[in-house]
């Protein structure tokens, strides 16, 4: 009888020890009273939980993960020369004239930017008879030397790391089609002064070059690498 008993007093406290068990998992175990979404888009519900306390230590949360930030950044680009005549004065055989403009670019563009220049006539041209040329071709039967020449200045404008510039164009011009590259670079650079690079005309007359006026008008290209 005694047996009994204590059979059934440790049956009764293991079902305690169960149910108390049970009770307590599901009376402290956190619960879901809500959703965290954003409108239109399921793909961000989350669960907002709460821990089954009251009072101040109880709290309940939940996140919402990947909301997107996006902005842009307009692309800029500007080129500044710093007169519109280059004159070469007078002409004196066998001596090298030259004269000279600075040229300054302003942009973000990621990969830099470039400048050409060409010649829209393709040489210096007698104003009065456009057969007659300054360059390095005979086709009027003279030889002269018509060049474009570029160097860049000391200081960069550019605080970004890495940044390079080129200019060193020094070649012959004979062609009214032709880019000649005088200014690279491979970064974005700030547009403070005139003084990015230097361009150069550089003209040699020959003793049988006829007497007149010669002109040239030149085109400036600058293109952005964003």
């Amino acid at each position: 009888m005694i047996k009994t008993k204590i059979k059934k007093a440790m049956a009764f406290a293991g079902i305690s020890a169960i149910t108390i068990a049970t009770l307590g998992t599901s009376a402290f175990a956190a619960t879901q009273i809500g959703t965290g979404t954003v409108t239109g888009d399921s793909s961000f519900d989350s669960p907002i939980n709460w821990d089954g306390t009251y009072g101040n230590t109880g709290n309940a949360s939940g996140s919402v993960s990947n909301i997107l930030v996006t902005a842009t950044v307009e692309p800029t680009l500007n080129m500044e020369i710093s007169t519109w005549t280059i004159d070469l004065g007078t002409l004196i055989a066998g001596t090298e004239s030259t004269g000279s403009v600075n040229i300054e670019i302003g942009t973000n563009a990621a990969n830099g930017a470039s400048i050409t220049a060409r010649s829209q006539s393709g040489w210096l041209t007698n104003t009065a008879d456009n057969t007659i040329q300054i360059n390095d071709l005979t086709t009027d039967w003279v030889a002269e030397s018509y060049k474009f020449y570029s160097a860049t200045w000391a200081t960069a404008d550019s605080t970004v790391s890495g940044f390079s510039q080129t200019a060193n164009a020094n070649t012959e011009v004979d062609s009214n089609t032709t880019e000649n590259t005088i200014y690279t670079s491979n970064k974005p650079q700030d547009k403070n002064g005139v003084n990015d690079v230097v361009f150069t005309v550089w003209a040699t007359a020959n003793a049988q070059t006829p007497a007149w006026n010669y002109e040239d008008h030149i085109t400036f290209t600058v293109t952005g690498n964003f």
